[in-house]
């Protein structure tokens, strides 16, 4: 996959990314929640977190 290199395409994406998460967390059910999906949650803000990073490199 090519490096998106455009700021507001950079911003879609994230965006797009987050709100992936949201709709997780928001099925989640806190009473049943297991290890693995909290883990889960985890993995995916620590991929938009390397994201933001790979894109902050690219300025």
């Amino acid at each position: 996959m090519k490096p998106i290199q455009d700021k507001e395409k950079q911003v879609v994406y994230l965006k797009e990314r987050l709100n992936i998460f949201m709709e997780v967390l928001d099925s989640i059910d806190p009473e049943e929640a297991e290890v693995e999906d909290i883990d889960r949650l985890i993995e995916m803000i620590d991929d938009i977190e390397l994201k933001c990073e790979q894109f902050r490199g690219r300025e």
